[in-house]
């Protein structure tokens, strides 16, 4: 069984500042893609930033420059630092992992897993 809990969203003033984090247990043999997705009300869930193993990192046209996505391997662990915070940023946040498990000794399967969400509410 695999996890993803997700921490550090709340209610922040435009202009300011969030940092998420999204920690990853259980059984994980290894962790390709992590990322962050959010979803505002009424809307699709939509990409965040995407960062790889290797830390080749990706962003949506809409936060580039004001959001930074990193990752630490070895605590299983991506993070979103969110600045310049805007009202249309107002969204549940989800983390996304790509994760393989090993299910025999030499054989591992990967899988989806996504948190829980977390609120991110932009507003003065």
């Amino acid at each position: 069984q695999v996890q993803l809990v997700e921490s550090g969203g709340g209610l922040v003033q435009p202009g300011g500042s969030l940092r998420l984090s999204c920690a990853a247990s259980g059984s994980i043999f290894s962790i390709n893609a992590m990322g962050w997705y959010r979803q505002a009300p009424g809307k699709q869930r939509e990409l965040v930033a995407t960062i790889t193993s290797g830390g080749s990192t990706n962003y949506a046209d809409s936060v580039k420059g004001r959001f930074t996505i990193s990752r630490d391997n070895a605590k299983n662990t991506v993070y979103l630092q969110m600045n310049s915070l805007k009202a249309e940023d107002t969204a549940v946040y989800y983390c996304h992992a790509v994760i393989l498990t090993l299910i025999a000794a030499t054989t591992t399967h990967e899988s989806n897993y996504w948190g829980q969400g977390t609120q991110v509410t932009v507003s003065s």
